[in-house]
């Protein structure tokens, strides 16, 4: 079975590189330019792990993290937080939201996809290059 991953950033460069990283991982890769479509997302298609940005319209990636984790069904998922450079979050917050990683804008795609694929418990792709 693939696993299916949500990744929810209103800046939609990041969106398309991070979705194409873990594609050609061989993951499911569902999308979203906010929190309350990520949410929406979530509830039709629950899945294995979440990448979302911090900072957000509508709902941002701190208030979808509280609605994740109070909904059963995606109350222990992976979560993988995206912050902007200064945009600062205490380690007693993160661990209250039950975030697994947090990456810094600009980040490494590889990076992320090797966080990915090890919070999904798979031995990330050899390198083709």
């Amino acid at each position: 079975m693939t696993a299916r991953v949500l990744v929810c950033d209103d800046e939609t460069h990041i969106v398309r590189a991070v979705e194409f990283k873990l594609r050609r991982a061989g993951l499911e890769v569902l999308t979203a330019s906010d929190g309350a479509e990520a949410w929406q997302r979530i509830q039709q298609q629950p899945p294995q792990l979440v990448v979302s940005d911090c900072q957000m319209p509508r709902m941002n990636g701190l208030e979808l993290i509280e609605h994740i984790r109070r909904w059963e069904p995606t109350a222990r998922i992976p979560v993988i937080l995206l912050t902007g450079k200064g945009y600062e979050l205490s380690q007693q917050k993160l661990q209250a939201l039950g975030v697994s990683a947090l990456f810094t804008k600009p980040f490494s795609p590889r990076e992320l996809e090797a966080k990915v694929l090890q919070l999904l418990g798979r031995a990330p792709a050899q390198s083709t290059v």
